[in-house]
């Protein structure tokens, strides 16, 4: 048996497409950060795909903007997120702690 995992709050289509778009952005990014990245070529890629998706996000968000959906309901938000592990980026996001410090 697997544990029950939270649920995703229901979201409309663009909603849900701000939610992806944002943790594709969440992911290049990790792959970005220089404490946390060996390679320029790995690096060098993750930040050509960055381009596509801010891009993607942009254009989710203008569509809610489009569709008079004026508010980003917050809690909702936070809450899809959590159920989609974007808690798994934001550690690759920081500096590693160095010893002594």
């Amino acid at each position: 048996m697997f544990p029950e995992s939270p649920k995703i709050p229901a979201l409309t289509e663009a909603e849900s497409q701000v939610i992806d778009a944002y943790l594709a952005t969440l992911k290049r990014l990790s792959e970005l950060n220089p404490t946390q990245v060996t390679g320029t070529y790995t690096a060098l890629r993750a930040a050509q795909a960055l381009v596509a998706e801010t891009r993607a996000l942009r254009d989710a968000l203008s569509l809610m903007f489009e569709r008079q959906q004026t508010e980003i309901h917050v809690r909702t938000m936070a809450k899809a997120l959590e159920s989609l592990d974007a808690h798994r980026f934001l550690a690759r996001l920081q500096p590693p702690r160095l010893p002594g410090r």
